[in-house]
C-alpha cells in the first residue's frame, strides 16, 4: 500500500474510546479519565509526566519521586459506539467515567 492509502485507512479507522486510569502501584492512588481515543490519551498522560508538565501536581510529584516503573497505564472500559452518523460520544463517556469513579472510590481507595 502506498502512503496516502495508509493515511486514509488510519483516518477512517475508529479509535477505541472509553475510560482509562493512571495508577500508582505503590500507593494505590489513581487518575481516572475518559477519551474518544484512549491509546492517544494514555500516550499524552505519559508524555506530560515525562516532560514534567502534567496538570495534576500531586501525580506529577509522585511520578518525579517514584519514577515511571511505579505507574500503570490502563484501559478500564471501552465504549462501542452506535453506527449512526453524527454520533457524539461525550455524554456516554462522561456517564461511563462517573460509573467507574463510583466503583473505584468504593474499592480502590483515593484518586488524585
Amino acid at each position: 500500500m502506498n502512503r496516502k492509502e495508509l493515511q486514509r485507512q488510519y483516518k477512517e479507522t475508529r479509535r477505541p474510546m472509553g475510560v482509562f486510569r493512571v495508577r500508582n502501584t505503590r500507593s494505590g492512588r489513581w487518575l481516572l479519565g475518559a477519551s474518544a481515543d484512549v491509546p492517544a490519551m494514555l500516550n499524552r498522560q505519559r508524555f506530560q509526566l515525562d516532560a514534567g508538565s502534567h496538570p495534576n501536581p500531586e501525580l506529577q510529584r509522585d511520578w518525579r519521586e517514584l519514577g515511571a516503573e511505579a505507574f500503570a497505564f490502563e484501559t478500564l472500559d471501552l465504549l462501542t459506539p452506535p453506527e449512526e452518523p453524527g454520533y457524539a460520544p461525550q455524554d456516554d463517556l462522561r456517564t461511563l467515567e462517573g460509573l467507574w469513579r463510583e466503583k473505584l472510590a468504593q474499592t480502590d481507595g483515593q484518586g488524585y
